[in-house]
């Protein structure tokens, strides 16, 4: 086989079945290949190359598989590395393949050539630099197999020209063995023991749950152990959906846009138990500050992670739904007590709350109101980032797991879109939404091309107040409203533009227009895109400033 060839091959043996990429000189081999066999994929061409790692991403999350991207050599690479950066922080399992030039000629400084595999280490979780076609089937094989074992992430696979097409005997390796790279998926039993032990004595016990738990599948282990011993829930933005919103027991989410209640919770608690959360700082606050009297249990599959930003006094390495599933039988069961009255008292006295208006479109209502417009539908949110990212968080209640497709760990906007077409190509029965500010929507503004020539049926929800927001926010309040290049009121007419790609648009500027609108969007066959004239200066509340312990947070109280 050609080495184009033995890459489509290693496709069908993955069970890849939609990929998302931009062709390019270099990758000509490859899409030739693929042109003979089009029938048995579906490649989505993107627009730009950083929307095609962002929604094999999206992909990945949505359905618990392994993304699959496809770029050129140079600028096609490079574009990649943002969507690969933003896999890497939120450990997302893709597999980017680029181009790269003809073997003789890497170094030369040739046309359209980059040091991929160089750009790329800090940002990927392995890669590789094919120099021999007889390597190829197994550095595939071993590229999946690294993507989604383990602590997830993104595998770059850098193919120069000629290796495409060069020929060599096929051989796809049936297993992977790779020295230095053993996952360790087994709880070591006395550390569980331990874990078992601490919320025996614990009287102020806290679940903190991350994003580790809906790769491992454990949310309804978590759920168990939450009940079986009275213990507070609180789940990070990357966890949202892995516990009933509307459970006694649950807090919401913690940290620098999450509630007081969570918040003070671990302010209050004695035992934190980790499962899959690495502890960011945008959860912590002050890390000399956070939670002052806790004893630290952490369940992590990734070693590196425990002990890296607090100081845990009971690691425990493993996968999350199997240690849970040890951990269970060894808890014994503890009654309500003063800690849960504490924990629905301040719940009571500090609800998530804001200022509706009869005049003006409120972010926090467009938000509450695609919730009730969809919460008896399979729905998958994403959103860009910035304040639609933590409206969204705050306001759309997520009952299961892989619902909520955001950037943690980066931060990117002009995430949610991309991600979007990815999921929607995963989940195609599913209604997906992407919640949008009007800053991320144009940095990946042109997949709207992409969703009317794939037939996507995306709806987009604009929160559009003229600033980037978020930025304008922090200005406001921690630099005497010194407003400094965030005005972005000159922009495209987003119902025009959309009109314009064939796609309907519309535009909501009252209070009163929100939910019909909405609820028009959703009986469209095809994609919408829903501009929302909201308060141009709301902010996102509560918050806990940079550099703040948690128990200070400000605003939000009614």
């Amino acid at each position: 086989m050609t080495g184009a060839e033995i890459f489509v091959e290693c496709l069908k043996r993955e069970g890849v079945k939609e990929f998302f990429g931009y062709p390019g000189g270099a990758v000509i081999p490859l899409f030739d290949e693929l042109y003979k066999h089009w029938e048995e994929f579906r490649f989505i061409l993107v627009r730009h190359e950083q929307a095609a790692a962002h929604a094999a991403d999206g992909y990945a999350r949505a359905t618990g598989k392994v993304g699959v991207c496809i770029a050129t050599s140079g600028p096609g690479a490079t574009n990649l590395t943002t969507g690969i950066a933003t896999a890497y922080m939120d450990s997302v399992p893709i597999v980017a393949f680029t181009g790269q030039v003809r073997t003789a000629m890497i170094g030369s400084d040739a046309f359209q050539e980059a040091d991929v595999t160089g750009i790329t280490r800090p940002i990927t979780k392995h890669n590789y630099l094919v120099k021999d076609v007889e390597d190829l089937a197994r550095i595939i094989k071993e590229a999946f197999y690294i993507a989604r074992t383990g602590r997830p992430g993104p595998v770059l696979v850098d193919v120069p020209v000629d290796i495409g097409l060069a020929e060599t005997e096929f051989d796809y390796p049936e297993k992977v063995e790779l020295r230095g790279y053993k996952p360790n998926y087994k709880g070591h039993p006395l550390q569980i023991k331990k874990v078992a032990k601490a919320i025996e004595e614990s009287e102020r016990p806290l679940l903190y749950v991350g994003g580790g738990v809906v790769i491992s599948g454990a949310h309804e282990e978590v759920r168990q152990l939450a009940e079986k011993a009275n213990i507070p829930v609180t789940t990070t933005l990357m966890a949202l959906g892995t516990f009933p919103p509307d459970h006694p027991l649950y807090l919401g989410m913690p940290g620098m846009h999450g509630t007081r209640y969570a918040n003070m919770a671990f302010i209050e608690c004695d035992l934190i138990i980790a499962v899959g959360a690495r502890f960011d700082d945008r959860v912590t606050g002050k890390i000399d500050a956070f939670a002052p009297h806790a004893k630290i249990a952490h369940i992590d599959i990734d070693p590196a992670a425990i002990s890296k930003n607090v100081e845990v006094h009971i690691p425990v390495v493993g996968d999350a739904k199997l240690i849970l599933r040890e951990l269970l039988p060894l808890v014994k069961p503890r009654p309500r007590n003063s800690w849960n009255d504490q924990i629905d008292e301040w719940k009571r006295k500090w609800p998530l709350t804001y200022r509706n208006s009869d005049s003006v479109v409120k972010p926090q209502y467009v938000v509450e109101q695609i919730y009730e417009a969809t919460k008896d539908r399979e729905t998958i949110i994403a959103t860009e980032v910035g304040q639609n990212q933590m409206w969204t968080a705050q306001y759309y209640k997520f009952h299961r797991p892989r619902t909520l497709l955001t950037s943690g760990g980066l931060g990117t906007m002009g995430y949610g879109f991309p991600a979007s077409i990815g999921a929607q190509a995963g989940r195609p029965d599913a209604l997906v939404i992407d919640i949008a500010g009007d800053g991320s929507i144009q940095m990946n503004i042109q997949e709207l091309a992409t969703v009317v020539q794939h037939g996507l049926p995306i709806k987009i929800a604009i929160l559009n107040n003229g600033y980037l927001g978020m930025v304008r926010q922090w200005q406001e309040l921690f630099w005497g409203r010194r407003y400094s290049a965030v005005d972005i009121a000159v922009q495209p007419d987003f119902v025009k533009l959309a009109e314009a790609y064939g796609i309907k648009g519309m535009r909501i500027e009252h209070p009163s227009e929100v939910r019909d609108a909405i609820e028009e969007a959703l009986k469209e066959p095809g994609p919408v895109l829903m501009d929302f004239r909201i308060e141009r200066e709301e902010n996102v509340f509560p918050m806990v400033p940079a550099g703040k312990a948690l128990h200070e947070m400000i605003g939000g109280l009614a």
